[in-house]
């Protein structure tokens, strides 16, 4: 099982780790591509605002040109704690045991912009880059081939809860057990929607489940069998394909509710 999570723009400062060290990442084949990708960046920054440029920092994030100045001798830290924002508050990595760390290191994935797919594990620097960030050639075009090799070397279940520009850096097999999650908002008249601003705390949480889980989940079938016991809606698409939809409850008010909610469904 490989569970995609999208990266965020925010990201911890420091680490207690040393500094990165390419061949310690996950995902040996995109390294070609990384060292490709991480030379830019580093180059970019020296040029402060044709980076701000590049990057589409505004006057208050003008100063993260710093941190790709800084790449190769900044302290690193394992990819599912330098992430910060609604998605990672919600999986709150910070509270994983061991093991859930030994699980989450095998089966969760991230997708960078800088780094590509990274597990989550890895130990890397914070760094200022994005799907849409201006490089030439693109980091799409960069990515795409690579990020789907890499991907298409893994033949089991893949749950994918990236963003749209995150998936196109690494597009899924065309095969059974790769999906896509939607998350979908279903009101108190039944009727449902996209759900926009828990959209990222819902996919959080359920990573979360799923490392708490502990089981490498060998199929779809094994994956919806689970969702059903733990209290999820999950299911295929509503207009088909391989599209999982992740249907919550819609809930007014702080996004804490809506944890609170899918956690007494559990």
């Amino acid at each position: 099982m490989l569970i995609l999570l999208p990266p965020s723009e925010t990201k911890r400062t420091g680490g207690a780790g040393s500094p990165l060290a390419l061949d310690s990442l996950r995902f040996g084949s995109l390294a070609e591509v990384r060292s490709a990708v991480l030379a830019d960046a580093v180059a970019l920054s020296a040029d402060h605002d044709a980076a701000v440029r590049a990057l589409k920092l505004g006057p208050k994030q003008a100063a993260e040109v710093d941190r790709n100045r800084e790449l190769h001798t900044a302290p690193t830290m394992p990819a599912l704690l330098r992430y910060t924002g609604v998605l990672y508050d919600a999986l709150d990595a910070e509270s994983l045991t061991d093991e859930q760390w030994r699980f989450a290191g095998e089966t969760v994935a991230v997708q960078s912009a800088l780094f590509g797919l990274v597990g989550a594990a890895d130990p890397i620097p914070a760094y200022r880059l994005s799907f849409d960030s201006r490089l030439t050639p693109s980091l799409k075009r960069r990515w795409r081939a690579a990020g789907a090799a890499a991907l298409s070397e893994h033949d089991g279940l893949i749950l994918d809860l990236r963003s749209e520009g995150y998936a196109a850096l690494a597009p899924l097999p065309d095969r059974a057990g790769a999906h896509y999650v939607r998350v979908l908002a279903r009101d108190e008249s039944g009727h449902v929607r996209a759900l926009n601003h828990f959209n990222k705390q819902a996919k959080g949480l359920l990573a979360r489940a799923l490392i708490e889980a502990g089981t490498a989940l060998p199929s779809t079938d094994a994956l919806l069998a689970w969702a059903e016991a733990e209290g999820y809606e999950l299911g295929p698409a509503a207009d088909g394909g391989r599209d999982l939809e992740l249907i919550v409850p819609e809930v007014a008010g702080a996004p804490g509710k809506l944890m609170a909610v899918l956690r007494s469904a559990r």
